[in-house]
């Protein structure tokens, strides 16, 4: 593979040898909390997963019988439809935690781009919850309800959260290329409809950001005539180039999104005791996807490329404290984030009651309900549409 053009990423030059960096500043995670952990933070997390918890269980073993198994065999299209609509009323808890509950900013920079039904993402992984900020910008754009990640197969044993990443048909993958690619080129096949909206999210990175292992994609580097990167590690190419392949033909455009944080880097429990992060800055280029390479070996380049351009952008972001361009999204709504809140927890407090109050029935229905959704998701079945004429699944290339 070739090297992309030199820049003063690409390290030092000593005796003929690129230098490896160390990381930049960007990667500090030790800094200063927002706010202390307190006896209430800590009650408030409690509070926080036991409402999360409580609600996508409720919603999962109650309604997704119905929009996942039935409506899915007369129309894979309406199921997907209603499933994601119900996911997207529950995911919109996330964000308000976050910025109504939580009071973290979310500064949004860069390109103020449409709600674009179809889309390819790609960002950079500087912790553990990155991909759950990004709920924040799909909310933006009416589009948090069809946004769907590539993800490590170990969070599938995570209890009740394995059986909503199975019903909303995330692709869990084993970081082994040769036992992950059939399985991606045949999930990412049935998402060529083009009457579903999708905004598929994946880390090229293909894992969160540490100083051992930039130092390790470092090395690497150096070895093999890449870019020297101190605040991203190099991503891996063939996952990012495979979606491409698959959904060329099929989607509007490709987001380029570069997530930065200042003082201290969150991790999942800071989010849930409101203690981290104070800021969350966002970037986004969109690019069009005839601008892209075909050939394997050009996507590759192009790739790398972009990640040394996000290696400047969070340089630059440490230094000065934000990124270009900034405002392109306002705040969300507190109105619609608090009649949404309302309507969820109404619903789980009616199937709560009518599950340890009512008849004896509903807590049979609740028990067959979670056994065919560990089943579903253990062996992780999707039911195909059975009644009915198969639905287009691409959209002609308009050339």
């Amino acid at each position: 593979m070739e090297c992309p053009s030199s820049t003063s990423s690409q390290g030092h030059h000593v005796n003929g040898k690129q230098s490896i960096d160390p990381p930049g500043p960007a990667t500090e995670k030790n800094g200063p909390r927002h706010r202390p952990l307190t006896p209430m933070r800590r009650c408030h997390g409690v509070l926080c997963l036991v409402v999360m918890l409580l609600t996508a269980f409720m919603m999962m073993v109650y309604l997704s019988p119905t929009t996942t198994f039935l409506l899915r065999l007369f129309s894979v299209h309406y199921s997907r439809k209603s499933t994601c609509f119900l996911f997207g009323m529950w995911l919109a808890l996330w964000p308000f935690l976050f910025e109504k509950v939580n009071k973290t900013r979310f500064i949004f920079s860069g390109e103020s781009v449409p709600p674009k039904g179809r889309v390819l993402l790609f960002a950079n992984h500087r912790t553990e919850v990155d991909w759950m900020y990004l709920w924040d910008f799909a909310l933006r754009k009416g589009r948090l309800q069809c946004i769907k990640y590539m993800l490590k197969k170990s969070l599938m044993k995570l209890p009740v959260f394995n059986w909503s990443f199975h019903l909303i048909e995330f692709i869990p993958v084993e970081r082994k290329w040769e036992i992950d690619e059939p399985i991606i080129r045949r999930r990412l096949s049935e998402f060529k409809n083009p009457r579903d909206p999708l905004w598929l999210a994946v880390f090229p990175e293909g894992t969160d950001y540490t100083e051992k292992k930039c130092i390790r994609s470092q090395e690497y580097a150096v070895e093999h005539g890449l870019p020297i990167l101190k605040n991203v590690l190099l991503p891996k190419t063939k996952g990012f180039n495979c979606c491409l392949q698959e959904l060329r033909s099929s989607i509007d455009a490709v987001y380029d999104i570069t997530i930065a944080y200042k003082h201290r880097l969150p991790t999942f429990l800071d989010n849930v005791y409101g203690i981290d992060p104070a800021e969350v800055h966002i970037h986004i280029n969109s690019i069009q996807v005839s601008d892209i390479p075909t050939s394997e070996d050009e996507v590759a380049t192009w790739l790398i490329e972009r990640f040394r351009l996000k290696d400047e952008l969070l340089s630059n972001f440490s230094k000065l404290g934000h990124f270009p361009n900034e405002g392109t999204e306002g705040d969300l709504s507190t109105l619609k984030c608090l009649a949404n809140f309302t309507a969820v927890i109404s619903v789980t407090g009616i199937l709560t009651y009518l599950t340890l109050f009512s008849s004896v029935w509903f807590k049979v229905f609740v028990v067959f309900s979670c056994v065919f959704l560990t089943v579903t998701t253990c062996y992780s079945i999707h039911l195909p549409q059975l009644i009915g004429s198969p639905e287009v699944s691409a959209r002609p290339k308009v050339s």
